[in-house]
């Protein structure tokens, strides 16, 4: 977990070993998306459902290099 100055706590899958991943914040009814290697830059906001979709897809689906 990566806490900024904006008071959030940024989370990135234990799965992560280079941290060219993404984190997510979650403050109230919103979940907050972000590149780990821009945590200064910009972030993407959507709803917990659009999040859980999202993570849901991520899981099923296979993306070829």
């Amino acid at each position: 977990m990566y806490r900024l100055e904006d008071g959030l706590t940024w989370q990135t899958s234990s799965f992560t070993n280079s941290g060219a991943c993404v984190e997510v914040a979650r403050p109230a009814g919103e979940v907050l998306v972000r590149d780990s290697k821009r945590r200064t830059g910009p972030h993407i906001s959507i709803t917990p459902g659009t999040f859980a979709d999202l993570v849901d897809w991520a899981k099923t689906t296979r993306l070829e290099s």
